[in-house]
């Protein structure tokens, strides 16, 4: 294993916080990324601080081999609930955030010939998608295509790209804990009093079940330090983490094989993999 300089978004908790110590742990340079470093989020700053210390691993809270695109919020409640703003906020922190980071971090990339980019993407952009997800569900999507049209335009340049696509876990996370709410609540309430009464707790409740009970969070993390050890030019394009199987690893295996095969039929086959030198 050569030792890499990796930056983890959104790793204040969950698959972030998860990811970023499988990989100090691993061995490599990791920067912990997350907001609000002096307010909310600076006892998450302190506990990075703490674990490097106590595990004497070199965790950091940017020179660069690795990006982890994991940033993300989700929503929970009626799409029509939802105001424009709330839409915009929440595609600003799962899409948006991404161009940023690679915007700034690319050039570098770039410039020595060699990087990975490692993008955490969700099954429910095509796996089985249950009510009242919608916010969440449309900018993970994004997100997912994004990454697709960033990684044939980074092959030439050395960059390979990993889509990782974790399952529903509600466990091990704080996901669906902290989900963001309608902020329209006279129409969150006509669906939740009206014909649509029940649905929001038993789509909670079928996920949850449909979870084995010993799914493991930190399975993601475990994922993604196996893609990073991977050697250059071998990474897989996706990894699917879906311990309730909803069907997302039989639909991108068909929109994967389409997308090469499209390739191969314009003759620019050579952007599906990086050249190793």
């Amino acid at each position: 294993m050569s030792k890499q300089v990796i930056l983890v978004t959104g790793a204040s908790s969950g698959f972030g916080a998860l990811t970023a110590r499988e990989l100090a742990g691993a061995g490599h340079t990791v920067y912990a990324s997350m907001r609000e470093t002096t307010g909310r989020n600076a006892p998450q700053v302190a506990a990075a601080a703490d674990y490097a210390k106590e595990h004497a691993v070199d965790l950091r809270t940017v020179e660069l081999d690795v990006i982890v695109h994991n940033a993300g919020h989700m929503s929970f409640g009626p799409a029509e609930a939802f105001t424009p703003e709330q839409y915009t906020q929440l595609f600003d922190v799962n899409v948006l955030s991404t161009q940023r980071v690679n915007r700034a971090a690319l050039p570098v990339l770039r410039k020595q010939g060699k990087g990975l980019l490692v993008w955490v993407s969700s099954s429910s952009t095509r796996g089985g998608t249950p009510p009242f997800l919608a916010p969440y569900f449309a900018a993970k999507a994004a997100m997912d295509s994004l990454a697709v049209s960033y990684a044939s335009e980074l092959t030439r340049w050395g960059i390979e790209t990993s889509i990782i696509v974790p399952g529903a876990f509600t466990k091990g996370t704080n996901h669906f804990a902290h989900s963001g709410k309608p902020a329209d609540e006279a129409v969150a309430g006509a669906y939740m009093d009206g014909p649509y009464a029940g649905v929001a707790e038993a789509a909670l409740n079928g996920l949850a079940a449909l979870e084995p009970a010993d799914a493991d969070a930190g399975e993601v993390a475990k994922a993604i330090a196996r893609v990073v050890d991977t050697p250059f030019g071998k990474r897989p394009f996706r990894v699917h983490i879906d311990p309730s199987q909803d069907g997302a690893e039989i639909v991108n295996g068909v929109a994967d094989r389409v997308r090469a095969e499209l390739f191969w039929r314009v003759g620019l086959q050579d952007l599906l993999k990086v050249a190793v030198r």
